[in-house]
């Protein structure tokens, strides 16, 4: 397969988020320049990175979009038992990082494009491929700056994130954190001196986990989805200097894994008000300087496109496959096409999202075939 060379490629650009994706940016670039197809690179502030944009067909009027993020997460302290940037195949599975999230899709859309560019589309193609994706979806939110310049916009868009190539019109947003407890220095033997930022910041890791039991003994509820409720999460902290001294500061991420129908925003500001109004007075009464500050992290949108939605119909057509679409607990960037630029999104991609991330990813051979017919029928579909 075709697809499997260019995967071959694709997997041998290390593009951890910590690291450019350049390389590869430059690659597809000059590829689809191979046959006639210009490309906007949309960089970042210190041109490090970099998005691309490209249009196979007619300018002038909207298309189908194929989207997917070329970053990749870090194999730091995973046990693999091959290189993870250099393609290994065997039992019929592509092993190596990125093969299922998601250079396979990006392989596989490539690997379209010399029919593409010699068929005569009468709707247009556009390839919209990204960067930091992992690490927040903030590559995305420069390219998204750009189209919604533009004169045309695509009339739909598909994220090849893996799903085993079944269709998901929903998934969920996400928001993420960081608090800061301030406290008072002091020695341990008079803990009552001191405004201890350790224990203030556990408090209120105990009331978020309270929320979180709510929302799980409470909803609402969609069980359309594996985890029906919307999540709570604290996962790092990191306070104090020394076991005789009482801390002075201690900070926790968390993170809120929310229905496209619930809004986080009432659980941000009931934890907001738990440490401004319940915990924070008793700090500022042995000083005043003590209290909490929030860092927003990230945060992307969950994706609602309803189930009768023309690019449900459209992709469900292409699939061959008329089962209605399903729901995913993780995230994606179709959220924000869909909200910050009005493109009506789905995701659909191969792989499984169990192999993503993990020491040995994988891709089995056949879901990148399964792909591959996909959008050859989309590619015939578009000379209509």
């Amino acid at each position: 397969m075709e697809s499997l060379t260019l995967l071959q490629t694709l997997v041998g650009f290390d593009t951890t988020s910590r690291l450019s994706n350049l390389q590869l940016i430059r690659f597809v670039k000059n590829y689809l320049a191979g046959f006639g197809v210009n490309s906007r690179i949309v960089e970042n502030e210190d041109g490090s990175k970099a998005n691309l944009y490209a249009t196979i067909g007619p300018t002038d009027r909207p298309g189908v979009m194929l989207a997917g993020h070329t970053d990749v997460v870090p194999v730091d302290g995973q046990h693999w038992h091959s290189n993870p940037f250099a393609l290994d195949i065997r039992d019929e599975r592509a092993y190596g990082r990125g093969t299922a999230d998601m250079k396979g899709f990006i392989a596989s859309v490539l690997a379209q494009v010399p029919q593409l560019a010699r068929s005569p589309l009468h709707t247009p193609l556009h390839l919209a491929f990204t960067y930091d994706e992992e690490i927040g979806c903030i590559g995305v939110r420069r390219l998204l700056e750009v189209l919604g310049g533009l004169p045309v916009l695509p009339a739909m868009g598909i994220i090849g994130e893996p799903t085993r190539m079944q269709l998901v019109a929903e998934h969920k947003g996400k928001t993420a954190w960081r608090v800061t407890a301030h406290g008072h220095e002091g020695h341990s033997s008079n803990p009552a001196a001191g405004v201890n930022a350790v224990e203030y910041a556990a408090e209120l890791v105990s009331f978020i986990r309270s929320l979180a039991r709510q929302r799980r003994q409470h909803g609402p509820f969609d069980p359309l989805y594996e985890v029906p409720y919307s999540t709570l999460h604290v996962g790092t902290m990191q306070g104090g200097t020394a076991l005789n001294i009482i801390p002075a500061s201690c900070h926790f991420d968390f993170e809120i894994r929310h229905l496209p129908a619930d809004a986080p925003q009432p659980l941000l500001d009931a934890i907001r008000q738990h440490a401004t109004q319940v915990l924070q007075p008793e700090m500022q009464a042995v000083d005043p300087a003590c209290g909490f500050s929030f860092t927003e992290k990230t945060s992307y949108p969950g994706l609602l496109t309803p189930p009768d939605a023309a690019v449900v119909r459209f992709v469900q057509g292409l699939l061959q496959d008329s089962t209605p679409p399903r729901k995913i607990a993780f995230g994606t960037e179709a959220g924000l096409f869909s909200e910050r630029c009005g493109i009506p999104t789905v995701v659909c991609g191969p792989g499984d999202i169990a192999q993503a991330h993990q020491p040995d990813e994988w891709l089995a051979l056949d879901q990148l075939a399964a792909c591959d017919s996909f959008l050859s029928r989309l590619t015939a579909q578009l000379q209509r």
